[in-house]
């Protein structure tokens, strides 16, 4: 089955130029050109395998967007994409709920390799729904892989499938070091990529919904020169 991808974009020349780029790659593409059209077309029946969305729009910015989705419990995988490139501005669409963050310019092979990774995820979680780690409890911390309920003392949070897929290869492997390279293997399904700082943004996200005290973490730790350790039971 053709998958299908909304471009939410309201510069009229590069909607265009991603929706041929994405399409020559095999992909269905719908653009819109603001958030509230982007709102409408993600309620159709029909749905959509992954987002490409601008920060800048004319009626909403992308992380109000991107995090309305995410409280109404749409988890559909997202990169955004911006002009700004501070640390601030990425922080900020992470935690928004964005599975990635490109800034402009950016190179056309690299969004493309980064859409094929976020589409990978999502096929091997169709395929893998009858998991051995349906469940995994820790601290105060109840997760449900398959129904996205997650609880920390009883209180909910809303996690994204990426953050998701981030624990439960943490829950699979826990004890053992894991390098950023392996997981970007993993869980992003890239090879050969450099930029290790983003394993190291959601580890602080995970440790920031997960930890204690997220600035002395004693269940995500980190190995000095070798990766990270998931120690579920301290």
């Amino acid at each position: 089955m053709t998958q299908r991808l909304l471009v939410v974009e309201d510069e009229d020349h590069l909607a265009a130029g991603l929706k041929l780029n994405l399409e020559l790659e095999g992909y269905e593409v719908d653009v819109a050109g603001t958030a509230r059209e982007a709102s409408e077309k993600l309620v159709q029946p029909e749905g959509y395998d992954a987002l490409v969305l601008d920060v800048m729009l004319p009626d909403l910015d992308g992380f109000e967007l991107c995090q309305r989705l995410r409280k109404a419990g749409h988890f559909v995988p997202v990169i955004m994409l911006t002009a700004r490139s501070s640390a601030e501005d990425r922080v900020r669409g992470l935690e928004a709920g964005a599975d990635d963050y490109m800034v402009k310019p950016f190179s056309l092979d690299e969004l493309l390799a980064r859409v094929r990774s976020m589409l990978r995820r999502r096929e091997w979680e169709a395929q893998n729904g009858e998991h051995e780690s349906a469940t995994l409890s820790f601290g105060q911390v109840v997760v449900d892989f398959d129904t996205h309920e997650v609880s920390v003392g009883g209180e909910p949070r809303k996690l994204t499938q990426l953050e998701l897929d981030l624990l439960r290869y943490f829950a699979e492997n826990a004890g053992r070091v894991v390098s950023r390279d392996e997981l970007l293997q993993k869980v992003w399904k890239l090879r050969n990529y450099s930029q290790t700082r983003t394993v190291d943004n959601f580890l602080s996200r995970l440790r920031r919904h997960f930890e204690p005290d997220p600035k002395a973490p004693i269940h995500f730790l980190s190995v000095r020169g070798a990766g990270y350790k998931f120690l579920p039971d301290p």
